[in-house]
This record gives structure tokens, C-alpha cells and sequence, in this order.
């Protein structure tokens, strides 16, 4: 795919803009005038223009009418923190795609730039913050006995005493906790907001499961369930523990957001060995796989993510970042290693760009720059690492928690290559919906 040109003679726009781009796997040129984007379009077409109003010289609607005469199916997406619906109306008469107010909401934009290249390329399909999520594999024709749920060997579990974690929202920033409690057998895991609404802790609870794939929107950063008007923000880590230690009955209390400590699920698994586990009378049953399924372009260089037979579960992850993360690989086998010493401390990580506009924008609290691995000019600046490939393991660690979304193990090999909440959600989807579709 050609790249995309950002037109805006604020250098900190352009910066931010691309770094959230090249954080979805799109190529950015940037340019500071009309000038610049004329030149620089002579040595490589755009497949898209984001394209400021208020540029020195000829401004931007001047700029998108010259543009379109030369290049009418580029589509063009004008930006401007100034301008009225009135100037909205007009750059849209004059030929462009869609409209941006400033300041830039990073959801917001990332639709808008999928949507223009979605209709520019009707074989991409839309999705939300996460890039380009394609729901069947080419060519792969599913049907009922690709997966099954059959009845384990391993009991239904609960805990054995109530236990409470308290710490910070994540993405709110505010002071919130946990209190985890026992359930009867068959009872599933069900969280609960304050005023006693309940949210079951499955795939059909995932924020926007109901909307067709045409329009689905899967949250790139983290895993929120909702129900009514009430919903729960960061279940993954959580999640993930009650995965690996078989937990399948439990009663999740908040706030609105799971508490975050430091990035990782390591005051989880603590907080499970103080409640203790209780096996019940009840067998669980699991997911067994039968043939290959998976989302995405079996491509080393797209995000893809695919489960086949095998006997157990394991986990085969890469990923492939600039620096100081670069090509980390690592595969997870709960028979052979502990998901307490491997997997769990691992913590979630991003760049102080990114943590910086997300705040800006009112969409992330302060706990995000106290509950991450924080990358700036190639390095960690704000932590010791784990472990050297800290970054891969702790993709696993969301993988596992979103995989539980089905709310019984599944049996199978995953291998994921530079995946997000995105597809691996999309992927327990498709499980489900082979599952239990007609």
C-alpha cells in the first residue's frame, strides 16, 4: 500500500499523527506546506491525505481543490482545530473524504483513515483502532466440526474465601479495587458493577459482539465487557490468572475498571494463592480444536493470529517493534513452564508519545504512566526490564486473558504474530460462532 501523507505545518501534529500510524503498521510521509506535498507525490503517490485547513501559503481547501483535480479517487481527510461545520460542509463539496476536528481522538482518527482506505480498497475490511482485521483466513471454509465442546477430566473451580485487591483505573486514573468471590458450580465467571448490575465475563458481554463484521469494532488496547448501560473496563490480566488456574466459577466485583498495578498479572496470581482454590463436585468442559482457523493474512509481515490441533495448549508469539524492542519470539507451554514465573510478571508496555496525546485527549488517566513499560528514543526510560523479551511474553499474557472470553480452556496451538486485544477477541469470536451458529 502506498503511504500516507500528513499535510500540517505544525511539526508536533505531523510527529504524533505518525507515530500513531506507523503504530498500526501504515507509511507516512510527512509534509509542511502544499509545496512539500506536491513535490514529494511526484517520487510516490498517496494512498490517502489527512490535510490540515490553516496552512502558510495557499491554504489547505485551495490545496484539496488543486489536489482532487489531479488525483480525484486519493481520498482526502481534512483536519483543522479552528474551522466550523461550515468549513466542514464546503471541504466535503470540494471533494474530501471526511473531516477531523482537533484535537485528534486516536479512535476517531484511526477509523476515519481505515474507512478512506476501505473505500479506496473494497477488498479491506473495516474495523476499529485495530488494523485491517480480515475475520477468515482465504481460502479456509469453516464448518461445526472444526471445533468442539466436549466435557474435560478437570473439575469445575471457585476460590475459597473472598479476597480484595485494591489499586488504580488504568484508563480512568482513579482509585478503584477488586473483590473476588466464591460461586456455585456452573455459575461462570460474572463481574459486577457497585450498583449490582451484572456483566457476564464471556464473548457475547464484548463491547460491540452484536454488530456485523462489516461495522465491528474490536478495542485495540484493552478487553471491556459491558451489559445495559454498565460495563468493565481491563479484564485481560485478571483474566488470564482464572485461565491458568482453572477458575471457572467467581464473582468479580468493581468499579467500572479491574485496579492495575504495575502492567502485569503477578498481584493476581498473589491474590488467587491468598483466596486459595476450591475444586468442585462438577467436571468443566473445554474447547478442543479439530482443524486450522484463524484471523488475519498468514504473512510474516501482517498481524495474524491461528489456532490448530494439539494436544494441550501452547503459545507461539511474535513480535517486531522498532527499538529497544526489536524481533522477539517466545512460546508458552503451561505443561512445561510456570505461568507464574514466565508469563505473568511481564508488563504492558507503549511509547511516551503515545501515553502523552492519550492523555491529552482525556482518554487514559495518570495510572497509565505508572502501569507500563515506557519507551522514548529507542530505550526503556522509566524501569528495569523483567526479562529481555518482556514485550512478546507480555502479548501472551493478553492473548491468555482473552482467550478465557469463551470461559472454558481450549485445546489447541496458537500462533500469533503481532497481534493486539483486536484479533485475538475476533478470534474467539469465530470460535464461538462456529461453536453455536446454525
Amino acid at each position: 500500500m502506498n503511504p500516507i501523507y500528513v499535510v500540517d505545518d505544525e511539526s508536533a501534529i505531523c510527529i504524533t499523527i505518525e507515530g500513531i500510524l506507523q503504530d498500526e503498521g501504515y507509511t507516512v510521509v510527512t509534509c509542511s506546506d502544499a509545496k512539500n506535498l506536491f513535490d514529494k507525490i511526484l517520487d510516490q503517490p498517496p494512498s490517502l491525505v489527512l490535510l490540515d485547513i490553516w496552512l502558510p501559503g495557499i491554504n489547505g481547501m485551495e490545496v484539496l481543490k488543486e489536489f482532487k483535480e489531479r488525483h480525484p479517487s486519493i481520498p482526502v481527510i481534512m483536519m483543522s482545530g479552528h474551522a466550523g461545520i461550515e468549513s466542514a460542509v464546503n471541504s466535503i463539496k470540494l471533494g474530501a473524504y471526511d473531516f477531523l476536528e482537533k484535537p485528534l481522538h486516536l479512535e476517531v482518527l484511526l477509523d476515519k483513515v481505515e474507512g478512506a482506505l476501505a473505500r479506496q480498497n473494497p477488498q479491506i475490511p473495516t474495523s476499529s483502532s485495530d488494523t485491517r482485521l480480515e475475520i477468515v483466513r482465504p481460502g479456509v471454509t469453516l464448518h461445526k466440526d472444526s471445533v468442539s465442546l466436549v466435557e474435560s477430566d478437570h473439575p469445575q473451580r471457585t476460590l475459597k474465601k473472598n479476597v480484595v485487591l485494591n489499586g488504580t483505573g488504568l484508563l480512568s486514573g482513579r482509585n478503584t479495587g477488586v473483590i473476588l468471590s466464591p460461586l456455585d458450580v456452573n455459575a461462570g465467571i460474572i463481574f459486577q458493577s457497585l450498583d449490582g448490575q451484572t456483566i457476564p465475563g464471556y464473548i457475547t458481554a464484548l463491547e460491540n459482539f452484536s454488530k456485523t463484521v462489516s461495522t465491528e469494532a474490536f478495542t485495540a488496547n484493552s478487553t471491556v465487557l459491558s451489559a445495559g448501560n454498565r460495563r468493565v473496563r481491563t479484564v485481560e490480566h485478571l483474566m488470564a490468572v482464572l485461565h491458568l488456574v482453572g477458575i471457572t466459577n467467581v464473582l468479580i466485583k468493581t468499579d467500572g475498571e479491574i485496579p492495575n498495578i504495575d502492567g502485569s498479572a503477578d498481584d493476581f496470581c498473589k491474590l488467587i494463592r491468598e483466596a486459595g482454590i476450591e475444586d468442585q463436585s462438577e467436571r468443566t468442559k473445554q474447547v478442543v480444536i479439530r482443524e486450522k482457523m484463524g484471523v488475519g493474512h498468514e504473512d510474516i509481515n501482517e498481524k495474524h493470529l491461528y489456532v490448530e490441533p494439539y494436544n494441550g495448549l501452547e503459545v507461539q508469539m511474535r513480535v517486531k517493534y522498532p527499538a529497544p524492542i526489536f524481533e522477539q519470539t517466545y512460546t508458552f507451554n503451561p505443561e512445561h513452564q510456570s505461568f507464574d514465573m514466565e508469563i505473568a510478571p511481564a508488563r504492558t508496555f507503549n511509547t511516551f508519545e503515545n501515553i502523552e496525546m492519550a492523555q491529552k485527549l482525556g482518554r487514559v488517566g495518570s495510572g497509565y504512566l505508572n502501569a507500563h513499560i515506557i519507551l522514548h528514543d529507542g530505550k526503556v526510560i522509566n524501569t528495569e526490564l523483567r526479562y529481555p523479551d518482556e514485550f512478546v511474553r507480555h502479548k501472551i499474557l493478553d492473548l491468555l486473558g482473552d482467550l478465557y472470553l469463551l470461559g472454558v480452556p481450549i485445546v489447541g496451538r496458537f500462533t500469533a504474530n503481532m497481534t493486539s486485544h483486536g484479533y485475538n477477541q475476533a478470534l474467539v469470536k469465530q470460535i464461538y460462532s462456529t461453536l453455536f451458529t446454525e
